[in-house]
């Protein structure tokens, strides 16, 4: 029993990590319709950027208080990726807009590339450790038998998590920025001639969605020690596939999903084998697609005529 409890808690942690990144994919496929699928690759950018920033802070300027550190390393690491963001909605995706479907999916995957690339050269192909940051446990159980450890990184990740779902779908729901997106996501010609402004709308929609994947990116860093070039791929594809089995489109749903993918894998490694984890993953997403396609939490798409 203990040791269920503890991988349902790792699992926690990691799809939390997870839901994060998968409501950058679910808000801009919402409202434009397109899988933005460098948005993995910003979440790795991210990272780094965090990494970059906690040294610089803690090494450089000698900034010794943790937590002041951590949250200067927040603010700025959000607004450096989403003025990333910003810029790849601005020169990647808005100009093709308009054009055949493929061609925003073919640009999305050229800069899902670039932006890996451009990591590995600035950067280096080797692992970047971390320093050692928030590394307490709370132990319970038996001390001679087997006991259940709940770390101070997991106490951060599922607030941080909670929190920030809690705020943007307060947004979504209760703000300007928020009826003019699901304005938006409802027919974007009607919602132009009603005097909403569509282009800064999708652009605030892309920085909503880096900022979260930059605070997803320094809870990875914070959690795992390690960031690498590479990293961008699989947990993006994972979010992705969180986002789909929640109901693309659906802010909880997207956590949902992630929480799910999260336990899903880490159950499976636990009680099976590590090797098939991502089989016993996408065996769901596709067992569940099959019963409910638009997800668990997904509305099934109203043609328009």
């Amino acid at each position: 029993m203990e040791y269920f409890v503890q991988q349902l808690i790792n699992g926690i942690t990691l799809g939390s990590i997870y839901g994060l990144i998968a409501i950058g994919y679910t808000m801009v496929f919402g409202i434009i319709g397109m899988v933005n699928f460098a948005h993995g690759d910003v979440f790795m950018l991210s990272a780094f950027i965090a990494l970059i920033l906690l040294l610089a802070l803690t090494q450089m300027l000698g900034i010794t208080p943790l937590a002041l550190a951590l949250f200067i390393v927040l603010i700025l690491a959000m607004l450096l990726t989403s003025l990333w963001a910003w810029a790849i909605e601005r020169l990647a995706y808005r100009p093709l807009r308009g054009s055949f479907r493929l061609a925003p999916l073919i640009s999305a995957i050229g800069m899902s590339i670039f932006l890996s690339n451009l990591v590995q050269v600035t950067q280096g192909p080797r692992n970047k450790p971390v320093p050692e940051i928030l590394n307490g446990v709370f132990t319970f159980g038996d001390p001679e038998g087997y006991t259940v450890t709940l770390s101070y990184k997991q106490i951060l990740i599922v607030a941080v998590t909670a929190v920030l779902l809690a705020a943007f779908w307060y947004v979504v729901q209760r703000t300007s920025i928020g009826r003019a997106q699901r304005a938006c996501e409802q027919d974007r010609k009607m919602a132009a001639l009603l005097g909403v402004n569509v282009n800064r709308t999708i652009s605030l929609t892309f920085v909503m969605g880096a900022a979260l994947a930059a605070v997803a990116g320094l809870l990875f860093m914070i959690y795992y020690g390690v960031v690498h070039f590479n990293d961008g791929f699989v947990p993006g594809v994972k979010a992705f596939t969180a986002a789909v089995l929640g109901g693309i489109g659906s802010l909880p749903g997207a956590v949902l999903g992630g929480l799910l993918i999260g336990l899903i894998e880490v159950l499976w490694s636990g009680y099976f084998s590590n090797d098939y984890k991502d089989v016993a993953t996408f065996s769901i997403l596709v067992i569940t697609l099959v019963f409910l396609p638009s997800g668990l939490l997904g509305r099934p798409e109203v043609e328009k005529v």
